[in-house]
């Protein structure tokens, strides 16, 4: 097992090894979880936030039918329908 030395700035320098091992660049981030025996090390894996509005109406499903309108969501309507017998 390696043993890594802390710098005067409390850098730590990861074997070259192991970080290829590990396919970690420059810029890669590490979780530190304090345990009772000592410290363990992990890799974060950040999720990229994105703006919703950024991707608004990237993805667009095929139409099936016929467009449907807002006043096709109306409850009353709905129920007068239902009373007619129409879907």
């Amino acid at each position: 097992m390696p043993t890594l030395l802390v710098s005067s700035k409390g850098q730590i320098v990861l074997p070259a090894a192991l970080r290829r091992r590990l396919g970690m660049g420059a810029g890669a981030r590490l979780e530190v979880v304090e345990e009772p025996d000592g410290i363990k090390l992990r890799l974060a894996r950040s999720v990229a936030t994105v703006d919703v509005a950024a991707i608004a109406g990237m993805i667009k499903a095929p139409s099936r039918g016929v467009p449907r309108r807002l006043e096709d969501f109306d409850p009353s309507m709905l129920a007068a329908r239902a009373r007619q017998g129409r879907p």
